[in-house]
């Protein structure tokens, strides 16, 4: 990375890091809050409900295929171009633009809504590859997972304080579909404000690593193709890997559907965004004591906990009937959310090669986005079998059940290597 002194170092790293608090905001109050309950109540208003909710899961699954399709060319582009920023500007702009235009959406608006959305979330995904491709230019060598950390962190923080605000929107506005319209904007603003310092005190890196001319779509599926072939060399890390898509998607899914999921039970917006709020903040802690419970009991066992809560609150989730009993799951999630996925990331970490780390991770994340697509899928095609967005929350237990199972087949201290954590 460049030469700078202390004070510039610092400067780049919390310009960096302030843009995970800027597009958190789009993750909390968009992806898993406001919209999702919006769609059910407004959006959809003209739909049954469980056929709402069956319609935003195909939305959710349309966006994640483009995402998928289009990760591998970004990420060529995101090694390979020396305009991450610019890049980053333009995607971001896409997203921050289509949140506001959600605005405009009223009662009946469900195909809109739908669209809007895609294309909102497809600029937010992409926009992310460039922001977690800027760490390894900026951060030391010793100092990346410190970093890293500090992004994960004051994303939480911010994701939640805005949460917090749409919260008291909904709480002292009688309006509540004004109201939701006005969290649309306030997240495009808070998002496109707190963009401001990576773009402007952010160094664009010179990796002179690459022709002008490269073709970024061959560069981008060949690279994906050749890291699969060389990841099945190694069998314990490609055994994890199946695990991990396979239970992530669960995860995802219960992340992604849990508040529309509620909506459609009739619970009230104030207290699922209450709920999901309470999640984000009880996840901080249990975070912390999910690394603490990986050094007493190891870190596999300390994920197959999370994962039996998480089929615990797949079962659980069939019978509710209250705000109580929603809010019991939601606290319930938060205990296991941060942990598990943290400890997948350190336990897939303690077995990739040293020298292959980079290659390895990038891969873990691109493939988690193919991954990603069946868990929604899964949840509309129950729900439309059966009739009821019940028995599509109860199905997602196959996830945690098959991910636990292909977990039990992996043996770390069989691994090819270790990296830093």
């Amino acid at each position: 990375m460049p030469n700078i002194n202390e004070k510039g170092y610092k400067k780049q790293i919390y310009s960096w890091a302030m843009y995970d608090w800027a597009n958190s905001a789009f993750a909390t109050s968009i992806l898993a809050g406001i919209l999702p309950i919006y769609y059910s109540r407004v959006a959809a208003s003209s739909l049954d409900p469980n056929t709402a909710t069956i319609y935003w899961s195909y939305t959710l699954t349309i966006a994640l295929v483009i995402i998928a399709f289009l990760a591998p060319v970004i990420g060529a582009i995101s090694d390979y171009s020396n305009n991450k920023k610019t890049f980053l500007k333009i995607f971001a702009a896409i997203g921050i633009l289509f949140t506001a235009l959600l605005y405009f959406v009223n009662s009946g608006d469900w195909v809109y809504a739908s669209f809007i959305f895609i294309l909102a979330n497809v600029g937010f995904a992409l926009a992310e590859i460039f922001y977690n491709s800027l760490l390894k230019f900026i951060a030391r060598s010793d100092d990346i997972d410190h970093v890293s950390t500090i992004g994960y962190a004051i994303g939480y923080l911010g994701g939640g304080l805005l949460l917090g605000i749409n919260l008291l929107m909904f709480l002292f506005i009688k309006d509540s579909q004004f109201a939701a319209k006005l969290c649309f904007i306030s997240v495009s603003i808070w998002w496109a404000f707190f963009s401001i310092p990576i773009l402007r005190y952010v160094k664009e890196p010179n990796t002179n690593s690459g022709p002008g001319n490269i073709n970024y779509i061959k560069v981008g599926f060949s690279r994906t193709i050749n890291t699969f072939r060389e990841i099945r060399k190694y069998r314990q890390v490609f055994f994890f890997l199946l695990a991990f898509w396979v239970y992530n998607d669960g995860i995802g899914t219960i992340i992604k559907l849990a508040l529309i999921y509620g909506a459609e039970l009739g619970i009230s917006s104030t207290s699922l965004l209450g709920a999901l709020l309470a999640t984000q903040l009880i996840g901080i802690p249990f975070t912390l004591l999910f690394g603490r419970l990986a050094h007493r009991i190891g870190t596999k066992n300390s994920i197959f906990i999370g994962l039996i809560v998480y089929t615990l609150i797949s079962i659980t989730a069939f019978f509710i009937t209250t705000a109580l009993h929603f809010w019991i799951l939601a606290l319930m999630v938060g205990t296991v959310q941060g942990g598990t996925q943290a400890l997948s990331r350190s336990y897939f970490c303690s077995m990739v090669p040293k020298e292959k780390s980079a290659e390895f991770f990038g891969f873990y994340g691109m493939s988690s986005k193919f991954a990603g697509i069946f868990g929604p899928l899964i949840f509309a095609l129950v729900g439309t079998m059966t009739g009821s967005s019940r028995y599509s929350i109860l199905s997602i237990i196959i996830f945690f059940i098959a991910g636990m199972i292909l977990l039990s087949f992996v043996n770390e201290k069989d691994s090819a290597g270790q990296c830093s954590s």
